[in-house]
């Protein structure tokens, strides 16, 4: 059984994207099960707030559902030829530790996103690239 984290980047109710999330989950083949989450409830990321409570539940409630996935799934909108803020900050969280940037190591990520606009989502998709690598 392949287990798949999957993050749409967009918080709205009618998002594209949550839509393309939901869709991903609906096609997955036999074998492979998709756990789609949601950014709702991650706070900014802040260091001194870190040090004085620790991680947030919201948090660590997506680190540990990448710590069980083989692979990560990025549903992404792109808000000014980029990656949505809300997007980036819970990655960024994710690579904190425990765990950190070794909760990645390995896996298999796939970006994907929809826009009514005719480039779609390509700058967004590729914003990700340094980040991921």
């Amino acid at each position: 059984m392949t287990r798949i984290l999957a993050l749409s980047g967009s918080l709205r109710k009618a998002s594209f994207n949550t839509g393309l999330l939901r869709a991903a989950v609906t096609a997955a083949p036999a074998g492979v099960t998709i756990d789609a989450h949601t950014l709702h409830g991650v706070p900014l990321y802040d260091g001194d707030a870190e040090a004085a409570t620790g991680v947030p539940p919201a948090v660590a409630t997506l680190k540990d559902a990448l710590a069980t996935a083989d692979a990560l799934l990025l549903v992404t909108p792109e808000y000014n030829n980029g990656i949505p803020g809300v997007f980036k900050n819970a990655i960024d969280w994710m690579s904190r530790p425990p765990g950190g940037t070794s909760l990645f190591k390995g896996k298999p990520v796939a970006v994907i996103g929809a826009s009514p606009g005719g480039f779609g989502t390509i700058l967004a998709q590729d914003h990700w690239l340094p980040v991921l690598r």
